[in-house]
């Protein structure tokens, strides 16, 4: 088979099983956003992918997303998120290169993404990235934060707070998952009521647990592997 079979067969194969999960939430699948989570893959099959017709992809890093950018010139339409931690450092190259930002954890980040959208003449749309589940290596605001992290970002004229994004720990079995899954849009419920704005977006789920995710909630769903096959491994 080859790869734009593959990665055709296997969209096919999630729309289905994204289909069936917002069928047990009570929603339709198209209001569900399939992120493809292009990291490590090269820019052929990020192309493929948006060819089979999917608009939203994932990168993890600045420098990664940056040596793909002459390769993935003319995709019209695509939307670039950033969904791995992001240095204050590399906010002004992040703004640069990104639609959108969905790993804000800390004051000092956005106020540095702020700073940087005003010298772009733009806003640009943020998920607050929280971290449950409390493994030391996942980035992310606590949720006790959240709620000065969010005030703060409301100050700051050039970010648009659209809602929150997780990573929960992994687990063999998906559904244990789901205590996560509802924990962030419980948060996110009441965060949105505090506000007194709309928060549309719960970013969680990914290739192994994105069903149960939906099930709790989510709008947008991160997936990699079962898209595009195992992730190059490195010499």
């Amino acid at each position: 088979m080859s790869p734009v079979q593959a990665i055709a067969a296997n969209l096919a194969q999630i729309r289905e099983r994204v289909a069936r999960a917002a069928a047990r939430s009570g929603r339709r699948a198209d209001e569900i956003t399939i992120v493809a989570v292009s990291k490590t893959f090269p820019a052929d099959a990020i192309r493929i992918a948006f060819d089979a017709g999917l608009r939203h992809f994932g990168e993890n890093r600045v420098q990664e997303f940056e040596s793909k950018q002459t390769a993935l010139a003319g995709l019209s339409g695509a939307a670039w998120h950033l969904i791995g931690h992001l240095q204050s450092n590399k906010a002004r190259r992040a703004v640069h290169l990104f639609d959108r930002i969905d790993s804000v954890d800390s004051i000092s980040l956005a106020r540095k993404l702020d700073a940087s959208a005003k010298e772009e003449q733009r806003t640009i749309r943020i998920l607050i990235e929280v971290h449950l589940g409390g493994e030391e290596t996942k980035s992310g605001v606590a949720p006790s934060g959240l709620w000065e992290l969010a005030t703060e970002i409301m100050l700051c004229p050039h970010l648009l707070l659209n809602g929150l994004m997780t990573i929960p720990p992994y687990y063999d079995e998906p559904s244990a998952a789901r205590p996560f899954f509802a924990e962030l849009r419980e948060l996110r419920n009441d965060l949105a009521r505090k506000l007194g704005v709309s928060l549309p977006i719960l970013s969680m789920g990914m290739s192994h647990d994105f069903e149960t995710a939906i099930e709790e909630g989510a709008t947008e769903i991160r997936i990699g592997t079962a898209l595009f096959g195992s992730r190059p491994t490195k010499e």
